[in-house]
C-alpha cells in the first residue's frame, strides 16, 4: 500500500465549529477529517489526520511523515508565524507540502501576514474555508501523480 497523505493541524483547531464561527465557520475538525478521508480514497490515497496544540508534537508528526507519508497538508495555525522548529522539520520532508489556512490570513490583522512556512512548502491554500482541505488533497494527489 502507498504511503498516506499526512494532514496536520495546529493549536486550537480542535475547537473548530465552536471557535469564532464568523471566521472559521461551523464545520468541526472531525467533519473535515471525514471529508478528507472520502476525497483521498476517491483519488486512491489514504489519510493520516492529526491535530496537536503542542509545537513539539507537530514537529514529531512531520518527522513521522518523512518515513510514512507521501505528502503533507499542514494548517500550522498560530505556529505559522512563530515556529522555526516546525519550518525546519518541513524542510526535511521531500514530498509535496501544502500550507493551508481556513481564513484568508491576508485580510486579517498584520500579525497573520508573514508565514514562516510559506518559503518551504510546495503550495498554499488560503481562505477557502473548510473546503480548502479537500482542495489541498486534490493538489497533493496531482503532485504525486505527476512526480
Amino acid at each position: 500500500m502507498s504511503k498516506s497523505i499526512f494532514i496536520l493541524n495546529g493549536p486550537n483547531l480542535n475547537l473548530l465549529g465552536q471557535r469564532e464561527p464568523d471566521i472559521y465557520g461551523h464545520t468541526t475538525l472531525a467533519d473535515i477529517e471525514a471529508r478528507c478521508i472520502v476525497r483521498a480514497a476517491a483519488l486512491g490515497h489514504t489519510v493520516d489526520f492529526r491535530q496537536s496544540n503542542y509545537e513539539g508534537a507537530l514537529v514529531e508528526f512531520v518527522h513521522d511523515a518523512r518515513l510514512n507519508g507521501s505528502a503533507i497538508i499542514i494548517n500550522p495555525a498560530g505556529y505559522t508565524f512563530t515556529s522555526v522548529a516546525l519550518m525546519d522539520a518541513l524542510k526535511m520532508f521531500d514530498g509535496p507540502k501544502i500550507e493551508l489556512h481556513i481564513s484568508n490570513v491576508h485580510k486579517r490583522e498584520a500579525v497573520y501576514h508573514t508565514s514562516l512556512m510559506s518559503a518551504v512548502v510546495t503550495g498554499l491554500v488560503v481562505g477557502m474555508g473548510a473546503y480548502g482541505y479537500e482542495l489541498a488533497v486534490d493538489a497533493v494527489a496531482n503532485f504525486l501523480a505527476n512526480a
